[in-house]
């Protein structure tokens, strides 16, 4: 085999490498998903220069369903609202094995990846095989804005 065959047949074999590894990555954050658009959580789109970071709005109040709650996936945060005019937030990376949550309906925050669930008031597991709670973040909520400390 001449050298120039040699250089293409490892050319092929590493851009098999490659797809196979590209494939397997894409499958396995798929199957650590976040919201495939049902379910109770809802998407908040963020406003221009309201990233979430300190100081920055994250959401308005009325953006937080009561007995609900939102998934902030990029801030890696679940803004809750367990009863009228109380809002929490937490941890959106559950502590079972770093999934992270999907939604939250009835109070119960919901990750996909084993079903684990969280109370919505205070983060702590109320089944599945999560044992620790979903740490506590800082929001602070001033008029109808709700930003992340």
């Amino acid at each position: 085999m001449s050298a120039a065959q040699e250089r293409r047949t490892l050319l092929e074999r590493r851009t098999v490498v490659l797809a196979v590894g590209a494939a397997g990555a894409a499958a396995a954050l798929t199957a650590c998903g976040g919201s495939d658009g049902s379910g109770g959580a809802e998407s908040v789109e963020q406003q221009p220069g309201s990233g979430g970071a300190g100081g920055a709005v994250l959401a308005k109040t009325a953006d937080i369903p009561e007995g609900g709650g939102v998934v902030f996936a990029a801030q890696k945060v679940v803004v809750t609202q367990p009863s009228a005019g109380e809002f929490k937030a937490f941890s959106a990376t559950c502590t079972h094995q770093g999934c992270a949550v999907k939604d939250v309906v009835d109070n119960v925050i919901t990750c996909p990846c084993h079903n684990s669930t969280f109370d919505a008031a205070t983060g702590s597991p109320t089944a599945g095989p999560a044992t620790q709670p979903l740490p506590a973040r800082e929001i602070s909520v001033e008029g109808d804005s709700i930003t992340l400390a």
